[in-house]
């Protein structure tokens, strides 16, 4: 985090609290009768870790962090015990390692056909593999759900999609995958639409549940958010602008085994 600036329209006490595991900051407000309005801004350094596919590889749960055990159990959304048969015939004969996963992200990918508006809250990983539709946050459940189904740690991430392609609108709100190999997060896009190099993470999670940007309790009319967002140059003044690259990205430091 470079610097950044919370404006709320209303004179409210501020609830502030970091998860310590995830790192996911919260806000949390009690608001008065009336217009509300929230606007942060940030500059963010995106600092990605890259390692070609080959030389990365999957952890047996033996190895793994303490803190990462919870993504590899079912979740609300992830039912992995549910879908154990399929992804162990689909995916279990796999060499093991960066190629497996995105073996799993183009099955999600290839198999489910992105519309918007075509899935609701309740839409489950099983929901999406029996529809074979759905958004953002239904290809992620599904590729997350299949990839701890063999003891591969996925986690959910809510963020913004710097660097679509424009014909899908503004930039917005976007969910993808995050996979624990080689001791780091590394991005996954199961939905396509986006470039991953491009990704400004916003919170963490088991699944959706975890990780919404927004939760709203009582009588709330809302409006839909507005995002803007620009790459500037970079400390050594190179502008870099999000691209499809060969090689594996993470923005997370590197967990060691316990």
């Amino acid at each position: 985090m470079v610097n950044e600036s919370l404006i709320i329209s209303q004179d409210l006490q501020r609830n502030l609290f970091t998860d310590p595991e995830t790192r996911t900051r919260h806000l949390r407000l009690k608001a008065i009768a009336g217009l509300l309005k929230v606007n942060y801004a940030a500059t963010v350094d995106l600092d990605h870790f890259s390692a070609p596919p080959d030389q990365i590889f999957e952890m047996p749960v033996a190895s793994l962090p303490g803190q990462v055990l919870p993504y590899i159990y079912p979740s609300r959304y992830c039912q992995s015990d549910r879908l154990h048969k399929l992804a162990v015939k689909e995916f279990g004969h796999l060499q093991h390692g960066y190629s497996r996963v995105q073996a799993i992200r183009d099955w999600v990918l290839n198999r489910v056909t992105f519309r918007s508006n075509s899935s609701t809250g309740n839409t489950t990983a099983v929901d999406t593999l029996i529809e074979e539709v759905g958004v953002c946050r239904d290809f992620a459940h599904l590729m997350i759900a299949l990839c701890r189904a063999v003891n591969i740690p996925a986690r959910f991430v809510t963020g913004i999609d710097y660097g679509a392609d424009p014909i899908l609108g503004p930039t917005d709100f976007h969910a993808y995958v995050e996979v624990f190999l080689s001791g780091h997060w590394f991005i996954f896009d199961p939905s396509g639409v986006a470039i991953p190099m491009g990704f400004v993470r916003i919170c963490t999670g088991r699944d959706a549940a975890d990780s919404a940007f927004a939760t709203i309790f009582g009588n709330v009319r809302g409006a839909s958010p507005v995002i803007n967002i620009q790459a500037i140059n970079n400390a050594d003044g190179i502008l870099v602008l999000p691209q499809h690259v060969p090689y594996a990205l993470s923005t997370s430091e590197k967990l060691d085994s316990n």
